[in-house]
């Protein structure tokens, strides 16, 4: 790819396979992201091309993160029953779509991990990322920057898999990404639970003042245990402050 001109000074954040069934998620430091289809990024015939914009972005803002999503062929209205009745989402309210669809979209589902310099992050289903054209501003990604600090990365992620978080004075914390469950007694097992794209966040990791997480890995294997050494403590139990739908 050729950076030229008023993009001479641009950088390369990522590189991915897709196809024209898949759909393009980018976001950006200051919690905006974009999705769209893959089809509207144009085949170049030369490797050297300088692309096409893919996201509008606000002075000072970046993209730091491209992931790949794969589509389910729905509506905004489906979405929106689904996402009402979602198995994750502990609110009693009953399904409206039929029982086949609401198994097969919650097989389907993915999910957006979002991580903040500030040690907050959060867990969205991709069902609210809807899809708009290419070289838009996109839409908000996860709420007050002011108090998470500049997103460090936004991809998908599923339960079972672990989560790695390193800060800039060398300290790292690894997290198992399991869905809060509430119990019978109402007691709620530890865990990141599922919020809306819009919200403020929970608290992934206790970072000390003048500290900030500038690195986030997924890892696959959930049942490897942690691995000994200098290793920070996390948040007792990762809480919704100040979230909101």
């Amino acid at each position: 790819m050729k950076f030229e001109g008023e993009d001479e000074d641009d950088r390369l954040i990522g590189v991915a396979l897709l196809d024209e069934s898949d759909d393009v998620l980018l976001a950006s430091r200051q919690g905006k992201a974009i999705r769209f289809a893959g089809d509207e990024v144009r085949e170049f015939q030369s490797r050297n091309s300088t692309g096409v914009r893919g996201m509008r972005l606000a002075d000072g803002d970046e993209v730091i993160s491209l992931s790949i999503l794969h589509k389910v062929g729905t509506t905004s209205e489906e979405r929106e029953a689904y996402l009402r009745a979602a198995p994750w989402k502990d609110n009693g309210n009953e399904p409206t779509l039929p029982a086949e669809r609401m198994a097969e979209l919650t097989a389907r589902e993915e999910f957006i991990l979002t991580v903040c310099a500030n040690g907050y992050g959060k867990l969205s289903s991709a069902y609210e990322y809807r899809r708009t054209g290419r070289g838009g501003q996109g839409i908000t990604n996860i709420d007050n920057i002011a108090r998470n600090g500049p997103v460090v990365a936004s991809f998908p992620a599923e339960f079972g898999n672990q989560l790695m978080l390193v800060t800039d004075q060398a300290k790292l914390i690894r997290i198992a990404i399991e869905q809060q469950i509430t119990g019978d007694d109402g007691e709620k097992t530890k865990g990141l639970r599922v919020i809306g794209r819009g919200s403020a966040g929970v608290r992934l990791f206790d970072v000390a003042h003048d500290e900030h997480v500038v690195s986030a890995a997924l890892i696959g294997d959930s049942d490897e245990e942690a691995a000994d050494g200098d290793e920070a403590e996390p948040a007792a139990e990762p809480t919704p402050d100040g979230a909101a739908e």
